[in-house]
């Protein structure tokens, strides 16, 4: 377990969570008149007056420490070491008053384990084939961090540079971004300058569950562009592209299919319909959701038995 001192405790106290929005995830913001913004992750989360509160849920704060242990899933020092830990560069005043300055975000990646021991045996675990494991570690796409044993996915740009960190707990459920993560650059496997089409997942674990059944299919998933959304949200009224769907279309314009493996629930589903809609006049868009189980993961655990063992044991 981590260890904070009281001083890294206060200074982590006093970021609100605008101001550490603006600066870290300026993406996730949405103005939504005067001075009240929301999340693109959940437009019921309002920001205003320097407090935060998420109505659909019932609960609110001040801080970002708040917003990371509550809506985020941190525990409390994990929350405290993602602002104020050894990497974090400490926040120069900001006035609501001055115009917001697009400031280059720096990601700030966990310290890697000498080993990725609790890392691989979640991920097959999970369903993963050993193969894909092996691969992420060997590209520098999947290691485990040196404190809480997380497995962390990394997304890179073009020019091979980390730009994104998705956090998943090995025990738990926990589930996160590191500090500084752009999520126009999400996970993403898409090696083959040829591949004209494009399979979208929600999460890495679905990313690497259907490359999983590919394999098992016999089929070589490396000839496939599979790419993470890092989540979707709820749609309103305007249909909202993913950042990281609008990044890799910009970088990879000879695209001219995707593949939709969203998941099986409200929020999936919406997010399917916004993307058809959205870019249905400009590529060809074919919704693909897994045909069991809530999302890819959960159908690859179906197929291997996975899921029929966790239920035998819970008995």
């Amino acid at each position: 377990m981590g260890y904070v001192t009281p001083e890294q405790i206060t200074q982590a106290k006093e970021l609100d969570l605008l101001t550490y929005l603006q600066r870290y995830d300026p993406h996730e913001l949405v103005h939504v008149g005067g001075n009240t913004y929301c999340t693109r992750e959940h437009d019921s989360l309002k920001i205003s007056n320097g407090k935060w509160n998420w109505f659909s849920r019932g609960i609110g704060g001040k801080t970002a420490l708040d917003y990371l242990i509550k809506v985020q899933g941190f525990s409390f020092t994990q929350a405290v070491e993602a602002l104020v830990g050894q990497n974090f560069s400490p926040l120069p005043h900001v006035s609501q008053a001055q115009p917001k300055k697009q400031e280059p975000r720096v990601l700030s990646l966990p310290q890697p384990s000498r080993c990725a021991t609790h890392a691989v045996s979640y991920l097959h675990g999970r369903g993963i084939d050993y193969d894909l494991i092996d691969y992420c570690i060997q590209t520098g796409r999947v290691y485990e961090s040196q404190k809480y044993h997380n497995v962390v996915f990394v997304g890179r740009d073009l020019k091979g540079q980390p730009r994104y960190a998705a956090l998943r707990g090995t025990v738990g459920d926990f589930k996160g971004e590191a500090p500084g993560s752009d999520k126009r650059y999400s996970f993403c496997i898409a090696e083959n300058p040829s591949a004209n089409s494009v399979h979208l997942f929600e999460s890495a674990i679905d990313l690497l569950s259907y490359a999983t059944l590919l394999k098992m299919k016999g089929r070589d998933w490396r000839q496939d562009a599979l790419l993470s959304l890092a989540g979707v949200f709820k749609q309103k009224k305007e249909f909202v592209i993913p950042l990281a769907l609008s990044q890799y279309l910009k970088d990879r314009p000879g695209t001219n299919t995707l593949y939709l493996h969203l998941d099986n629930d409200e929020v999936g589903r919406e997010a399917a319909v916004g993307i058809m809609k959205g870019l249905g006049d400009k590529y060809t868009v074919l919704d693909r959701p897994p045909p069991c189980g809530k999302d890819v993961n959960d159908l690859l655990q179906r197929k291997l038995g996975l899921t029929q063992r966790k239920e035998e044991w819970s008995r």
